[in-house]
């Protein structure tokens, strides 16, 4: 938040003032929050990418590839003396093997996902002081005798609900500055 001596005269400043001026400030804490946990989430998204990435490759390695670079291996061990059936089992365990240790690397990269720490400690320090906050009373709006009961429903309904609530403290706040 902002330092209160910075302004020359803070005494001589208005309720009307003072308010903006909170207003202000809660809107650029929201708004430095918002900052943080989008950023914080696009990390983990990224994370996420890479994971994902890395666990698609090993399903198309293991989809696509195993069948034809399995007989070509099985066929070149067929070549060096050893039984056909021998020269396929050793290939189909090599290629179980690589996509066993691409799927370990997908799920090393899901676990680093993680939630966006600092935001939510953030938001529960600013949640804890504005706890003792109570909001300004407004005076509610009522329609008018003979108005249907069903707020929205008309016309001039939207017009008596869109029309502006006078705010009897902020106006005597700028009568009496």
């Amino acid at each position: 938040m902002s330092d209160p001596g910075m302004y020359a005269g803070n005494a001589d400043r208005s309720l009307g003032q003072l308010v903006a001026s909170a207003t202000a400030e809660m809107s650029a804490l929201v708004h430095d929050e918002i900052a943080l946990a989008k950023a914080e989430v696009r990390q983990d998204v990224k994370r996420g990418v890479i994971g994902s990435a890395a666990g698609i490759v090993a399903g198309v390695l293991l989809l696509f590839a195993i069948p034809v670079l399995s007989f070509a291996a099985a066929y070149g061990i067929h070549n060096l003396g050893l039984g056909l059936a021998w020269s396929f089992l050793i290939v189909g365990g090599a290629f179980i093997l690589l996509g066993l240790l691409l799927a370990l690397f997908a799920v090393a990269k899901f676990k680093k996902v993680k939630p966006p720490e600092k935001s939510i400690a953030s938001a529960k320090q600013t949640a804890s002081v504005l706890q003792g906050v109570k909001p300004h009373p407004r005076p509610a709006v009522t329609a008018p005798a003979g108005r249907p009961a069903v707020a929205g429903s008309t016309l001039s309904d939207k017009a008596i609900e869109s029309r502006p609530v006078r705010d009897e403290a902020s106006a005597v706040a700028r009568s009496s500055a």
